[in-house]
Parts: C-alpha cells; structure tokens; sequence
C-alpha cells in the first residue's frame, strides 16, 4: 500500500490530469460592485467590534457638547436651558455628525499605512469598492451617534413637535449628507502621509463650518459680514432643514439646496479620491 501510494506521488503530473482537476467543478462568478461594497461595510463594522474604544467621539462627544452648550449658555442665549434646547438639539446633531465623518479619513489613512489598501487593490473586484464599502460602514456610526442625540435630548426635554417622523426624515437626510461629505476626507486621506496629518487638517476645516454656522445661535445676532459668511455655509442649511423638519415644518428651498450641496461633494471629490487612490504607489 505504502509502496504503490509512493508510486502515485512520484509519477510526473501530466498537463490533462492538471486540467481536470482544476476545471472539475463550476467557476464561481466574479463578485458584483454591490456585494464587494457591502463585504468591505462589514470590515468596517467588524472593526468598531473589535476597537469599540473608537466609537468616544460617537458616543461621549455628543452627550458632552449637548449637556455643556444648555446648561452653560441656555440661560444666557435663550432665557431658560429648556427654550434653548428646543433650537440646539438639532444643531447638535448636525455637528456630532458632520464631524464624525472625519474618521473616516483617519481610517482610511490607517489603512494605507499599514499596506492594507495594497493587499485590496491586488484583488478581483470593483475597484471603488474598499472606499464605498467604508463609507458604508461609517453610516452604522453617524446613526449610533443620531440616536444617542436624540434620546440624550428627549431625556433633558426636547419635544420635536413634527413627531417621529421629522426626526426620521431629518436623520435620513443628515445620513445621505454625512455620507457625501465624507469623500472629502478619504481624498485627504490618499494626500497626506500620516493618520495624524488627516486629523488635524479635517478639524481644521470643520470648527470653522460648524461654529460659525447656526447651530449654536441665531445669525441675526452677529456682524454684518459674518451673516454673510454664515449664510453660505452648508452647514447652515442642513442645520436648518433638521430644525425645520423636527419643528414640524419642510423648508423645501433648504432641503433641495442640501441634497444639491451632497450630489456636488460626491460629483467633485469622488473622481478625484478614484484618482488618487488608482495612482497611489
């Protein structure tokens, strides 16, 4: 038996015995754009389960903002924390958003440090799909930190009068927003050189958009050429459009400039994030 076993093992493989071998069962189809997509979400989403100390600026940062800006300057701003929170909370929640969407760059950046990014373009698949499929991931963290807003806020007092579904509506457009947005991040992502670099440039760019914004107080209250600058600040006009959808009324004029400003983030930065990442040695 050993002797004949031996035999087999030495005898020389012949190029048809090869084939039969390889061809003896159905080729598996290449994997779709949307599977791979949803394949590298999962990645992302199995991450937060293993680094769950990565969700403190989902989670703590929210509830510390909230809980610092009403009973710091409620009384200041609004008379009463009560009446102030009715016109935070939303704002809150836009910020707590827009600025969670900068760890996406610094994810991605990681990612490509360590070769990971490397490894991914040397497979079989849809090219874009390791980006979209972290972008995808990221939206599990942007409705982790909504909902944390919302019941931090509905425990404090805040009374959305537009009911459930404003505060539905408003966080499904804040999601496609937050999503958009964050392909700006993955671009900066595949320019600079470290995880570092990523965050401090993000932080850069967004304490301006979201404080000299209206979401911490009304724009009527400040100079003359800062209510222009607010004015045209994107992020006013989410802020808005949240306000205005949980308050029960639909600024349509705010929500069809919103969902232009998101397909203009994606149609600018997606091309050039594809190109960069296509080039990157």
């Amino acid at each position: 038996m050993n002797a004949t076993t031996a035999e087999q093992a030495s005898a020389p493989v012949t190029e048809d015995a090869l084939r039969s071998v390889l061809l003896a069962g159905e080729r598996p189809s290449r994997p779709g754009p949307v599977l791979t997509s949803l394949t590298f979400g999962w990645r992302a989403l199995l991450k937060i389960k293993h680094v769950p100390e990565q969700l403190v600026d989902v989670t703590l940062f929210p509830i510390m903002f909230t809980l610092m800006f009403t009973y710091l300057f409620g009384g200041a701003l609004a008379g009463s924390t009560q009446a102030y929170l009715q016109f935070l909370l939303p704002g809150i929640l836009v910020q707590a958003n827009v600025m969670i969407t900068m760890n996406t760059g610094i994810t991605l950046n990681t990612d490509i440090q360590k070769g990971v990014f490397d490894r991914f373009r040397s497979l079989p698949v849809w090219r874009p799909s390791p980006l979209v499929g972290a972008l995808l991931g990221d939206v599990m963290r942007y409705s982790i930190g909504s909902a944390i807003v919302i019941t931090l806020g509905l425990v404090l007092g805040f009374r959305p009068e537009g009911g459930a579904v404003g505060v539905v509506l408003s966080v499904v457009l804040l999601l496609v927003f937050s999503f958009c947005l964050s392909w700006l991040w993955t671009m900066l992502s595949l320019i600079l050189r470290t995880p570092n670099s990523v965050a401090g440039v993000s932080m850069m760019v967004m304490f301006p958009l979201t404080f000299v914004s209206n979401i911490f107080v009304d724009p009527k209250t400040m100079p003359g050429w800062m209510q222009a600058v607010v004015e045209v600040n994107p992020i006013t006009h989410l802020a808005t459009v949240v306000r205005g959808l949980m308050d029960g009324s639909v600024p349509a004029g705010e929500i069809g400039w919103v969902l232009v400003s998101s397909v203009l983030l994606v149609a600018v930065f997606g091309p050039i994030t594809m190109v960069l990442y296509r080039n990157k040695k």
